[in-house]
């Protein structure tokens, strides 16, 4: 199977075979009919299911803190940080060790190798392991049967963020985490070249159940030729010199999706990409909308 082949994300065998809403089955249904079996039982040629790892950023960014700011540069000691994290980040003093976190350390999605290839090596331990365990279709059908990773968090991040507490790059207790492999919303400053180019590091070829790219930009961004052109030729770049995985877009601008927010009677026909999935805005929940409006908008 290539990467270019055509997934279907089976949430209904999801549902009956793990009972989580964290984990994706993703199985190609070609030869179900063929080989008169269903799904379950290992009709489907290729068969994966894929754990969804959520903030990814979340934790490049705390291991790039910890590591500079606690260990490197002595700016905080082991104590300040944990007790910052323990009381999330209360009080000035609280907040000045988070803004030492927000500002003071290299953050993914820039291109900055110390903090890309900590999570590069700090994946790689998931990646092995998670590939030890088999499905219960394991050795029903042609190929698969097996378990991979996957940054697809569709959007888990927001719920999965409710549970989490403050984490150490800055990060609040109970508000979203990163979604898929992309970065910190505001934390990816050098431009959509840089962020293709830090995601591009990641094991893709080992990471089945997707890399799951979000970016947005503003329609005035794209309404020259020149632009459109430029875009076309990041993308190509992107795919064929990085070997890139995936990247979607929502091509919307923030105040369009404020307004929305604001007056949802009005923009009922706004559609957004949510992570793999599109959605009409105005039905999601307002933190998962607050979550889209907050991505990073690129320009070109």
């Amino acid at each position: 199977m290539t990467r270019q082949s055509v997934i279907i994300e089976n949430s209904c065998d999801l549902a009956l075979e793990q009972g989580y809403p964290d984990i994706l089955c993703s199985t190609l249904t070609d030869d179900c009919i063929g080989r008169g079996k269903t799904i379950k039982e290992g009709g489907a040629i290729y068969d994966f299911i894929s754990g969804l790892q959520v903030g990814i950023a979340n934790l490049a960014d705390s291991l790039a803190a910890i590591k500079k700011l606690v260990f490197e540069e002595h700016k905080l000691t082991p104590a300040e940080l944990w007790h910052a994290l323990q009381t999330n980040f209360a009080g000035e003093a609280g907040e000045k060790v988070r803004q030492l976190l927000l500002t003071d350390a290299p953050k993914y999605g820039n291109d900055d190798d110390y903090v890309d290839q900590l999570i590069v090596a700090a994946y790689q331990p998931y990646i092995d392991e998670i590939a030890k365990y088999h499905n219960t279709r394991f050795g029903r059908g042609p190929i698969g049967g097996l378990r991979y990773a996957g940054t697809s968090s569709i959007s888990a991040n927001v719920g999965q963020g409710h549970s989490t507490l403050a984490t150490p790059d800055g990060r609040y207790a109970r508000t979203p985490l990163a979604e898929g492999c992309s970065p910190e919303h505001s934390m990816d400053t050098e431009g959509p070249t840089a962020v293709f180019k830090s995601v591009s590091k990641l094991q893709t070829e080992d990471i089945t159940g997707g890399v799951l790219l979000n970016q947005k930009m503003s329609p005035q961004i794209l309404r020259s030729t020149a632009n459109c052109q430029k875009l076309v030729s990041l993308l190509r770049a992107y795919f064929n010199r990085l070997h890139g995985y995936h990247v979607q877009y929502n091509i919307v601008s923030r105040d369009t999706l404020v307004a929305a927010q604001k007056q949802p009677e009005k923009h009922r026909d706004l559609i957004v990409r949510v992570a793999g999935y599109s959605a009409f805005f105005v039905g999601l929940s307002k933190e998962t909308q607050d979550d889209i409006i907050e991505r990073t908008e690129q320009s070109l």
